[in-house]
């Protein structure tokens, strides 16, 4: 007659055997522990403290701008049109469809200063007269309208922004709106 093999016995789970074995890993393999750290303390004070770019340079992800790496000068005070800047966005669409958006940076050129012409023609775009882009009629994910922005005279202390592709969210809609100079974080010199 044939013998069965015989069941190892089931390992119990000790949560003191699994903090030692923790604590070894971690030792063993403090650089992986590092990295995620700081990769978490980085986060929860993104979260919890300051949404805000605060380092010299600034990596670009989005196709909003065709640069992809730039450095930031805090230390400017004044914008003209042209420059690239960063701001704290506090659109409508903030309020409203996207809290998430409150306070995040934003990268886009300014291409409208105060006292320019805002100006629309079906949702073609004119700041002084130059095109300065179309405005779709949803979002890229076709989740909400959006509206063109209302014909204005860009007031002191504003500015009309824009980002080079035809997905940016910039002052072409209603709900991001004029940027106030009060939110503009810093100006950003493209480096490639």
């Amino acid at each position: 007659m044939e013998s069965t093999p015989a069941l190892p016995t089931p390992r119990r789970f000790s949560l003191k055997a699994g903090f030692t074995q923790l604590l070894r890993d971690a030792r063993r393999f403090w650089y992986l522990f590092a990295g995620v750290a700081i990769i978490w303390v980085l986060a929860l004070l993104r979260l919890f403290a300051n949404p805000s770019p605060l380092l010299p340079v600034l990596f670009n992800w989005t196709d909003s701008l065709p640069y992809l790496l730039a450095y930031v000068d805090y230390g400017a005070v004044s914008h003209k049109r042209g420059d690239y800047i960063v701001y704290s966005f506090r659109g409508e669409a903030s309020e409203t469809a996207y809290p998430g958006l409150r306070d995040q940076p934003f990268f886009k050129q300014i291409v409208g200063v105060p006292g320019d012409v805002v100006t629309v023609q079906d949702r073609d775009v004119f700041v002084n007269g130059v095109h300065v882009g179309r405005a779709k009629t949803h979002t890229k994910e076709k989740r909400l309208p959006l509206e063109p922005i209302a014909p204005v005279v860009i007031p002191a202390g504003f500015f009309y922004v824009r980002g080079t592709s035809r997905d940016s969210f910039d002052s072409r809609y209603r709900s991001s709106g004029l940027v106030p100079a009060a939110q503009v974080l810093a100006k950003v010199n493209p480096i490639f």
